[in-house]
C-alpha cells in the first residue's frame, strides 16, 4: 500500500541540491547506496556489447552519475535531470555528458542498453506512465535498474518535504514493473542496518516538527554528518553489498533495489 501523494507539481525542491551536495560524498545512505548500484551494475556491464550506452534518469547533482561514468567507461554514459539546478552541480563534480530533459519527451533518437533511476521514482505522480517512459527508452532487452524508499509504514515528515508521491513494497513495485513490459530478475530490500534508526528518528523528529513546522529543516539535518554513527553505520551497510553482489535476498530495509529487463533477450547471463 502507498501512501497518500504529496509530491508537488515539480516533484522534487531544487532548494535541496546544495544540502545534498555538501553531504553525498561523505554521508553513509549515499555511499552505501552507491556500493549496492556499482555492485550490480558492474555485472550487468561485463555482459553488454561494445559501445553500450547508459542513461542515468534524474540524475540531480551527479552523485551516482559520477559512478557510473567510471564503472562504465569506455562506454558512453548520460545523466539527464529536469531542472539546471542539478546538472550544475553534476558538472562540478566532473560529470562530462548531462542533458536536461524530461522523461515523458527525452531528446534522445537512439536507444540505450542500461538505464538507471535512483530514488526518483517515489517523486513521480504517476509512476506507472514514467516506467512506460522508461521502456521507451531502452533497446530491446535492456536493463532497467531502479531503487526507491521502501514501506508504507516509514512515511514521515522527511518524505512529504522532500516532496515523495510514496514510499514503495517490494510485491508494488515487482507488479508495476511486470504489467509495464518487464521482466523482474532481480528484487530486494536494503539499507538493512539503518532500518532501526530511521523508524526511531523518523517518529521521534516527526512529533517534534509537527509542533514546530519546520520539516525542510529537519530533513537537512538528516544530511549532517557525525563521525562516529556515521563510520559505523558505513562499515555495516558495507558487509551488504556482498549479498546483493551475489542477488540474494535481503530480509528488510529501507530501500529497494530491482533490476528488470525490457521483453526479450537477457541482460546478465546465467550463473
Amino acid at each position: 500500500m502507498s501512501a497518500p501523494h504529496a509530491g508537488g507539481e515539480r516533484g522534487f525542491d531544487p532548494g535541496f541540491y546544495s544540502a545534498l551536495f555538501s553531504a553525498e560524498d561523505r554521508h553513509f545512505w549515499f555511499r552505501g547506496r552507491n556500493r549496492v548500484i556499482a555492485a550490480v551494475i558492474s555485472r550487468i556491464a561485463a555482459s553488454l556489447p561494445a559501445g553500450y550506452r547508459v542513461l542515468e534518469v534524474g540524475c540531480g547533482g551527479g552523485n551516482t552519475t559520477r559512478v557510473l561514468q567510471e564503472l562504465c567507461s569506455p562506454a558512453s554514459v548520460i545523466g539527464m535531470d529536469l531542472f539546471g539546478d542539478g546538472l550544475r552541480f553534476a558538472r562540478a563534480r566532473g560529470v562530462t555528458c548531462l542533458v536536461q530533459g524530461d522523461v515523458s519527451n527525452p531528446p534522445f533518437l537512439v536507444p540505450f542498453e542500461l538505464v538507471g533511476m535512483f530514488d526518483v521514482l517515489e517523486h513521480v505522480r504517476d509512476d506507472v506512465a514514467a516506467l512506460q517512459h522508461l521502456q521507451n527508452l531502452l533497446r530491446e532487452g535492456g536493463c532497467l535498474v531502479l531503487t526507491v524508499p521502501a514501506h508504507a509504514s516509514l512515511w514521515s515528515y522527511f518524505d512529504v518535504a522532500a516532496c515523495h508521491c510514496r514510499r514503495y513494497e517490494c510485491t508494488d513495485l515487482g507488479e508495476k514493473l511486470r504489467a509495464t513490459g518487464y521482466e523482474v530478475e532481480y528484487l530486494t530490500e536494503f539499507m538493512m542496518f539503518s532500518y532501526p534508526l530511521v523508524w526511531l528518528q523518523r517518529r521521534w523528529l516527526g512529533r517534534r516538527t509537527a509542533r514546530i513546522n519546520c520539516t525542510t529543516d529537519a530533513v537537512k539535518a538528516e544530511l549532517q554528518i557525525h563521525p562516529l554513527p556515521n563510520a559505523l553505520l558505513g562499515g555495516l551497510q558495507g558487509m551488504e553489498t556482498v549479498f546483493v553482489k551475489k542477488r540474494k535476498r535481503l530480509p528488510f530495509g529501507t530501500s529497494i533495489l530491482a533490476i528488470a529487463r525490457k521483453r526479450g533477450s537477457s541482460c546478465v547471463p546465467a550463473g
